[in-house]
């Protein structure tokens, strides 16, 4: 998911995709363990993703409500 993708959602929507992209990591991790995971990389690109989430829903204001008052 591009970082302008991710700016356009409303901080509920990026939240429920930081709660899959979370539960994907815990079945990447989970695979990996059990050896059945073609590309092992697919976890550290899954982690910068959640990582890049988190920033924009920390940059975002409290409500969308404040950014149409401005």
């Amino acid at each position: 998911m591009k970082v302008a993708e991710i700016k356009e959602l409303n901080k509920e929507e990026l939240l429920k995709k930081i709660q899959t992209a979370l539960q994907e990591l815990d079945e990447l991790k989970f695979k990996h363990s059990l050896n059945q995971l073609e590309n092992p990389l697919m976890i550290r690109n899954l982690r910068k993703e959640i990582a890049r989430m988190n920033t924009i829903f920390t940059e975002k204001p409290i409500s969308d409500q404040d950014k149409a008052e401005k």
